[in-house]
């Protein structure tokens, strides 16, 4: 229990625990804050009556940057007469400190020590006072674990507003504060309703030099180069390897742009009117570096010495390795409850892992039926149409290695030539056979599996084209070699040029798999996206109707975290959609309006997620999880496992 005091100590700094939460922060006492003068004054103070006596007693985190936040615990004695004590916390990082040095209650163990978290009737609330800079205003809390009850509630409110001078209000820290704080009708703050507030937020850090441009339309997006650090009005759907990047839209953690940019080891930062912020630096060449609590830009004199812009190839941040050799002897359509990891050699990593938690995951969840048609089909077919040869001649073009709008307009002709060509009839023939018998002619997601996504290091989200909702024979194998020519994706192209991957090494096998009506679907990472060593959290991203629009990451998600340790459920974001994507009858998808409650997932729903999460991370060797989900009715579903990818700052 001495873990639940000390994180309730760091609980000033919530919003690190969450979104705010810089990779590698440390959750030991202090850890996080700047280092502390000696502490001076007394132990404690009956009142605070000014900002002057709050900074006696405070200690702060990451002070003079955008995520400063001056914090003090208090410890409230309930047999006392409700005394309060205002606790001096350079001098005591945890409310247990305070308590045995002070001898109120001697002899405190563990199991007493859980109580004062636990239970309703416990002599001592353990609270925490913070400045709130981006609300800007104070606001007192308990640690998301607490189980705080309606009359605890109102007992701290009163105590608290008796002997604190300033403004302040209850900051809840999991849903189930929000439920007590509204049972009460006292006023609160979300700790979703602070994110919103935040100006800055690191999604990765690093350093990059190149030309800072700010990209107001899609014409635009299409001319950026390896050595641009672009500023976006928000996350793209695609993008090709750029040197740094800033948004000015909150996104979802987890699109694939957000993704990539782990995978390529460049900053990433959100920053809200960035395009405003940044103005001045437009066009100039400038270092971009972004830390776990500020970000900086700094003029260069000129540019970086590296290859000429607009190169295909820029300063590779290559994956360890090269790419896994395709098994070509395979060539019988195999269905996804006959795949394991040894199958990835012709089937790639993405459909082994479904057809290893096929096996594994139920009655927990359940991965929808469906079957590989493995590289040496995609091969066949590259034969066929003499696509090696074509690409070399292309990659020889004169300004091709230089101009991107030149390997676009080439890998788009290409790109077609491949999807609009005859199929093999033999291969038309079993497919449509493999369907009918296997699937029943249902409506199928056709998807990649190639053997360059998925990868410890190259996710490739996001590169390759998904066909939804494939319903009529005709349109099956045109949606196969669509997949098929999706290797050829401009963003694809250049994402494997920056990783060092030999462009003639990628084969792709693809996933015929059965829709899901989904009610909802996410992502979710097996453990805090900000702190490794936090594994018995769990994130999740949500929106109603089908997946498509989380990872896409446009518009903000359902975010939320839960603890396996604490139970609790603590929110990000609410989503932002207005609208949802739904199978339509006679194939592809369409969009229809929302009804109702925007909420996507209950807390039971969460917790049921989070606990398939630990399964399957367990049935892929133990390695977080990146997990793409979906809910029918009450059934979970899984779409896909890949390893998370961590940040590389540079």
């Amino acid at each position: 229990m001495l873990l639940l005091a000390l994180l309730l100590a760091c609980s000033a700094a919530t919003l690190a625990q969450t979104a705010r939460k810089p990779s590698g922060y440390d959750a030991r006492p202090g850890a996080g804050a700047d280092p502390a003068p000696p502490a001076t004054g007394p132990d404690a103070l009956p009142r605070i009556d000014d900002r002057a006596q709050f900074m006696q007693l405070a200690r702060v985190y990451n002070a003079g940057t955008p995520l400063e936040m001056p914090h003090l615990i208090f410890v409230i004695d309930r047999r006392n007469d409700a005394r309060i004590y205002y606790i001096n916390t350079p001098r005591f990082a945890l409310h247990e400190q305070f308590v045995r040095r002070q001898r109120l209650l001697p002899g405190m163990d563990k199991a007493t020590l859980n109580a004062q978290y636990r239970d309703p009737q416990r002599r001592f609330l353990f609270g925490t006072v913070s400045w709130q800079r981006d609300l800007p205003g104070y606001t007192y809390e308990f640690w998301e674990g607490d189980q705080l009850t309606a009359a605890l509630l109102r007992q701290t409110d009163q105590v608290v507003h008796a002997s604190f001078g300033p403004a302040i209000r209850f900051k809840t820290n999991s849903t189930q504060h929000e439920q007590v704080a509204r049972a009460t009708g006292l006023p609160f703050v979300t700790q979703e309703a602070l994110l919103r507030e935040q100006r800055f937020l690191p999604l990765n850090t690093g350093r990059a030099e190149g030309r800072l441009r700010i990209v107001r339309s899609a014409a635009q997006l299409r001319t950026l180069t390896p050595r641009d650090i672009p500023v976006l009005d928000e996350v793209p759907i695609a993008l090709a390897p750029v040197a740094g990047l800033v948004t000015q839209r909150p996104s979802t953690l987890l699109s694939h742009v957000n993704l990539l940019a782990k995978g390529w080891g460049i900053p990433n930062v959100y920053l809200r009117d960035a395009q405003t912020a940044l103005r001045a630096y437009d066009g100039r060449w400038v270092a971009l570096e972004v830390t776990h609590n500020n970000y900086t830009v700094t003029p260069l004199a000129g540019p970086p010495r590296t290859p000429a812009s607009g190169a295909a190839t820029p300063p590779p941040r290559p994956v360890a390795g090269a790419l896994p050799r395709p098994d070509l002897s395979v060539t019988a359509l195999k269905p996804l409850a006959a795949l394991r990891a040894r199958d990835s050699r012709h089937c790639g990593v993405k459909a082994a892992n479904l057809g290893t938690l096929k096996v594994a995951l139920p009655p927990a969840a359940r991965v929808p039926d469906g079957f590989c048609i493995p590289f040496s089909h995609y091969q066949a077919m590259m034969t066929r149409l003499q696509v090696p040869q074509r690409l070399a001649t292309l990659q020889r073009r004169p300004g091709f290695d230089r101009d991107p709008e030149v390997r676009r307009a080439a890998l788009a002709t290409l790109r077609a030539e491949i999807a609009d060509a005859a199929p093999d009839p033999a291969f038309r023939q079993a497919l449509e056979a493999q369907w009918q018998g296997q699937l029943e002619g249902a409506g199928v997601f056709v998807r990649s599996s190639s053997n360059s996504e998925d990868l410890p290091g190259f996710s490739g989200a996001g590169l390759y084209t998904t066909v939804p909702n494939v319903t009529r024979g005709d349109a099956l194998a045109k949606a196969v070699q669509t997949v098929w020519a999706s290797v050829f994706n401009f963003e694809a192209y250049e994402a494997r040029a920056a990783a060092g991957l030999g462009q003639d090494a990628v084969a792709m096998a693809v996933l015929v798999q059965r829709a899901a009506p989904s009610d909802s679907a996410g992502v979710m990472i097996t453990r805090d996206p900000f702190d490794a060593a936090r594994r018995h959290v769990t994130y999740l991203s949500a929106k109603r109707g089908l997946g498509i629009r989380v990872v896409e990451g446009k518009r903000q998600a359902e975010q939320v975290m839960y603890s396996s340790w604490s139970k609790a459920v603590q929110v990000l974001s609410h989503s932002a959609e207005d609208t949802q994507l739904v199978a339509s009858a006679g194939g592809g998808v369409r969009e229809v309006p929302i009804t109702g409650s925007r909420q996507v997932l209950t807390d039971a729903r969460i917790a049921r997620l989070a606990k398939v999460g630990v399964t399957i991370k367990q049935a892929l060797g133990g390695v977080d999880q990146d997990i793409e989900w979906a809910v029918v009715g009450d059934e979970v579903l899984i779409l896909q496992s890949r390893p998370y990818v961590e940040g590389k700052g540079r």
